[in-house]
């Protein structure tokens, strides 16, 4: 098979009229599927609703302490949840705080604190003249929602195989004390699938920050969602890192069971070192009295412990993992072997970032929709949604069955080769 590049103008010509009529006949089915968003399945729900049953009127409402969990109280969760999560993302669970179903939201107002409250004593953010936070691209388009929302200025940094691009993390950094934020996700990036290196983990926790209250935003979303059972990345754990290197405070990390259990109805979760907990908590006050306590009981009870987690995520891992196989396949059958785009295969986590050619990102997901495939915006993965080179589209393949998955791979693979085609055409 010939590469794009090798074809002569007629035969790319002769190529791209065969795949517009190949996508005519497409559109004329009145497709309506959906690769946007990173949701799990109903097959992945299914697999916890027998959590539904593990409490009833007969359940004794009680923490491990004691604790009466049909009432107000406990701030930062029951003990039993904090040993699950530590467990889970692998610090200690004196550093865990159990918070309500949305890691994001406690982001969010982890940002707010900092706006309005300031981090340890120091200046609120929003008294400043500046304020600009570290954004690894490609990224979490709602990690920047955050960050824009607050008028946060946002420097792209640039994602490598090992994680961010360190050298210009501590440039940054160490220079400038308006910096005051990264966000990263370490294991399993959304959307690449990268996982941080031993190396950029321990440079993390070595940085210099010109600003007392910088702090990495430690998004660890993807802590135990493997898609192999025999290849499973681990990542160092990070507070540890940081407290070796002397920065025991400069870390917030995130988590929750979203998908692992239901979105909207699991746990979740912030992991930080004592000084930040204190600070988080004399604020926190004002703002609940107590998450649910009966849910964080709910989850315990259905895993009993990390070991029957980590088999509830196999069985997750066993649903998705022939679609990222199927993907695997025909994109590298149709698309690498043509040279129009490359992707990292992932071990982890819920997406695909697929890296078509320069100038052609739009165009793809504008034509995909087109032909009834919704995709995650062209610019989503940066700040402002702003893509420079018009090249990066976040796949998202675990919501669909996989017959529908396979129909919309299928639209994505033609859209994408007819595109290419036109656009080597132009510099013919």
């Amino acid at each position: 098979m010939k590469t794009y590049q090798e074809m002569t103008k007629e035969e790319l010509l002769f190529e791209a009229a065969a795949l517009e009529a190949e996508f005519e006949k497409i559109k004329a089915k009145g497709l309506t599927l959906d690769m946007s968003r990173g949701k799990p399945s109903a097959e992945q729900l299914d697999l916890s609703m027998p959590m539904m049953d593990v409490l009833d009127s007969k359940t004794a409402l009680t923490s491990s302490d004691g604790t009466d969990l049909r009432n107000y109280g406990v701030l930062d969760g029951i003990p039993e949840a904090k040993k699950l999560v530590a467990d889970m993302i692998g610090c200690r669970p004196e550093n865990v705080m159990i918070y309500g179903n949305s890691s994001l939201n406690i982001m969010y107002d982890q940002v707010a604190r900092a706006m309005f409250d300031g981090i340890c004593g120091h200046t609120p953010w929003g008294k400043l003249e500046k304020v600009k936070f570290l954004c690894p691209v490609p990224g979490y388009d709602r990690h920047f929602s955050i960050t824009e929302h607050f008028g946060i200025e946002m420097i792209p940094i640039a994602m490598t195989e090992n994680g961010p691009d360190m050298d210009a993390v501590e440039r940054y950094v160490s220079s400038d004390e308006t910096v005051k934020g990264i966000w990263c996700v370490p294991k399993y990036s959304n959307p690449q699938g990268v996982v941080y290196s031993d190396e950029t983990v321990r440079r993390f926790a070595s940085l210099k920050p010109a600003a007392p209250d910088f702090r990495i935003f430690w998004d660890n979303a993807y802590a135990v969602h493997h898609i192999y059972d025999e290849q499973q990345a681990e990542i160092l754990e990070i507070f540890a890192e940081c407290e070796k290197a002397g920065n025991p405070d400069m870390v917030f990390e995130f988590c929750s069971t979203s998908k692992v259990t239901f979105p909207g109805s699991g746990i979740a979760a912030l992991a930080a070192s004592e000084a930040n907990r204190a600070d988080i908590k004399s604020q926190l006050v004002f703002q609940t009295i107590g998450y649910d306590k009966i849910n964080q009981l709910r989850h315990v009870k259905y895993f009993e412990n990390i070991e029957g987690l980590q088999e509830h995520m196999k069985k997750q891992a066993a649903v998705i993992r022939p679609k990222f196989e199927m993907l695997e396949e025909l994109l590298s059958r149709e698309i690498a072997a043509r040279e129009i785009g490359s992707w990292i295969k992932p071990m982890g986590g819920y997406f695909i970032s697929f890296d078509a050619l320069e100038g052609c990102a739009k165009e793809i997901v504008a034509k995909c929709k087109e032909a009834g495939v919704t995709m995650t915006g062209a610019g989503a993965p940066f700040p402002y949604g702003q893509d420079p080179k018009d090249s990066v589209i976040r796949i998202a393949p675990t919501y669909p069955s996989l017959e529908e998955l396979k129909q919309a791979a299928e639209v994505f693979v033609t859209v994408v080769r007819l595109v290419s085609a036109k656009k080597l055409l132009e510099s013919r």
